[in-house]
């Protein structure tokens, strides 16, 4: 099996970003985006996917944490694209269906190469932490974006907004961790095209 990693930079005016991720590593993070609760966000994805990430940001907190959070989600989201290479022998559908206390949320991936976000999440509070919650929609839909990847959920039930917003990140990682591991039935690229 090859090597399923990939180290990614991204600097402007506003943020620099570096990111190193291992599809197939243990659940191991090092986070430093300067937003506390986006870092325990991010450990969870790391955590529950089974992914090794490194994620180190310098941006304009003193503005806000947009540019930080959308930022990240553009470069999680080419790291992802990056590692999965080719996409032969990978099932490239995942989904999850994740309880967090009264929260469930369900999330789907396809690893199409074409880039959808739909999400019917909504939060009753401006914050979580230091996290603006809008940038919850922002930070997937960048990733989805750039990692041109089908990305949807569904938020089932709940009522505590950490624990949506938490179920939906360890969904994300549950279900993109289906969609990346290999299936020996798989000799190609799943799809009647030929190719994603």
């Amino acid at each position: 099996m090859k090597d399923r990693t990939a180290a990614v930079e991204r600097s402007t005016k506003e943020t620099k970003i570096r990111m190193r991720l291992n599809l197939d590593g243990s659940g191991t993070a090092e986070l430093k985006t300067g937003v506390g609760f986006f870092d325990h966000m991010l450990d969870g994805f790391a955590r529950h996917g089974l992914f090794d990430l490194s994620v180190h940001v310098d941006g304009d907190l003193h503005v806000d944490c947009h540019h930080t959070v959308e930022d990240t989600g553009i470069v999680l989201g080419q790291a992802i694209r990056e590692a999965v290479g080719d996409k032969k022998g990978i099932r490239r559908y995942g989904s999850c269906i994740l309880p967090m206390d009264e929260a469930l949320v369900l999330c789907a991936v396809d690893l199409s190469g074409r880039p959808y976000y739909v999400s019917d999440a909504q939060f009753t509070v401006p914050r979580i932490g230091d996290l603006d919650t809008e940038m919850v929609k922002e930070f997937f839909y960048a990733v989805s974006y750039s990692g041109q990847m089908n990305l949807h959920f569904k938020v089932l039930s709940g009522s505590n907004n950490h624990h949506i917003c938490e179920a939906m990140f360890k969904a994300f990682a549950k279900a993109l961790d289906a969609a990346t591991a290999y299936d020996g039935r798989i000799t190609d690229v799943l799809s009647t095209k030929g190719s994603l």
